[in-house]
C-alpha cells in the first residue's frame, strides 16, 4: 500500500460573514505517514486537526485557499477536483468523521447504507459481519440512523471504513462517543488495519488512546506541528514545551491545565509562535531534522 507526504501544507477557510477575515488552520505542516503505521495528530480543540483530517480526504469548504501539497503515491491529493477526487474515497482514502449520525443517510436504514456502500466497492462481505467486527448486534442492520445512540453511529461508520481496507484511512475522533471497552475494540482494529498495510492517521485529543496505538505522533497548536517524532519518545519524554503540557493535563500527571488562553487561529500574527505567546514566553526556532523528527522551537536560552 501507500504511504501519504504532507509537504508545507498551509490552509485557510474564509471567515463567514467577515470581508477578506481567515482561519489559518494549518500553516506549514510537514509529515510523513508511513504505511502498516499509526501516526496520530494530537492536540487541544480548534488547533486545526480535523481541518487537516478534512483535507487528505478532499472535503474542505468551499472558498478554501490551499498552499503545499498532499501526496498520495503520484497524486496530489490537494490539487485534485473533486469530481476526480470521488473515485478515490472508500479504496484509496477512507475518513472516519466525527458526528457519526449525520453522515449516514436518515430515510434509509443501516443495513441498506452499508450494502450499496460495499457493493459499489466490489466487498462481499455481509454487512452483518461488518458490524459484528465492531461489536454491534444483527439487528442494527435493520435501524435507521435516529434510533441508534450516537456510540452505535460511530461504530457503524468506523466498521464501514475499515471494510473497505483503504491506503490511507484518517480516523478523526473515532472514539470520542464510545465507552472504554468499545473504545479498545475501535483502536485495536485501527491498530490490525495499520498491520494490514494501511497508512492510518489518528486524530484525537485523547493521549491515552494515542499513546495505546501510535508509531508516530504529531503534536499540533494553532495550525503548527510543534513536535512529531516517535510516540515512546513524544508521549513520555517530550521535547517542545507544549507537548510536556499537554501530558501534564492527564489525570495520571494531576490534571495540571495549560496556562492561559487558547490562540484564535483568525488571522493570527505572521512569523510570532502562538504558543509561546500564550505562555509569556520568548523562543527560538528548534533543531528540524527530518518531517518524522521535528521540534518546532524551544524556549529562548534552551536547546
Amino acid at each position: 500500500m501507500t504511504g501519504l507526504l504532507l509537504d508545507d501544507v498551509s490552509i485557510r477557510i474564509p471567515l463567514p460573514g467577515t470581508p477578506r477575515r481567515w482561519v489559518h488552520a494549518a500553516d506549514g505542516v510537514n509529515l510523513r505517514v508511513a504505511p502498516g503505521e499509526v501516526t496520530a495528530i494530537v492536540g487541544e480543540s480548534g488547533c486545526g486537526k480535523s481541518v487537516l483530517a478534512q483535507a487528505i480526504a478532499g472535503l474542505l469548504p468551499a472558498g478554501t485557499r490551499t498552499s503545499g501539497s498532499i501526496r498520495l503515491g503520484s497524486l496530489d491529493l490537494l490539487a485534485l477536483s473533486d469530481a476526480t477526487f470521488q473515485p478515490l474515497r472508500g479504496k484509496r482514502v477512507g475518513l472516519i468523521p466525527q458526528s457519526a449520525a449525520t453522515h449516514l443517510t436518515p430515510v434509509r436504514t443501516v443495513g441498506s447504507t452499508m450494502a450499496e456502500t460495499l457493493r459499489l466497492h466490489g466487498v462481499r462481505t455481509g454487512v452483518d459481519e461488518v458490524l459484528a467486527d465492531v461489536g454491534l448486534p444483527p439487528g442494527t442492520a435493520h435501524r435507521y440512523p435516529h434510533e441508534l445512540s450516537g456510540g452505535m453511529a460511530q461504530r457503524v461508520l468506523v466498521a464501514l471504513t475499515l471494510a473497505l481496507h483503504p491506503d490511507v484511512l484518517v480516523a478523526d475522533e473515532p472514539t470520542s462517543a464510545l465507552d472504554p471497552e468499545t473504545t479498545d475494540l475501535v483502536l485495536a482494529r485501527l491498530a490490525e488495519e495499520a498491520r494490514n498495510g494501511s497508512a492510518v492517521v489518528l486524530i484525537t485529543h485523547d493521549l491515552v488512546a494515542a499513546r495505546t496505538v501510535a508509531d508516530t505522533v504529531g503534536v499540533m497548536y494553532a495550525g503548527r506541528l510543534l513536535e512529531v517524532g516517535p510516540a515512546a519518545t513524544v508521549l513520555h519524554e517530550p521535547r517542545h514545551d507544549y507537548a510536556a503540557t499537554l501530558l501534564a493535563a492527564l489525570p495520571e500527571n494531576g490534571l495540571r491545565p495549560a496556562p492561559g488562553t487558547p490562540s484564535s487561529l483568525v488571522d493570527p500574527e505572521p512569523g510570532v509562535c502562538a504558543w509561546h505567546t500564550r505562555v509569556g514566553l520568548a523562543c527560538a526556532p528548534g533543531p528540524v531534522a527530518t518531517a518524522a523528527d521535528l521540534v518546532a522551537c524551544v524556549p529562548a536560552g534552551r536547546s
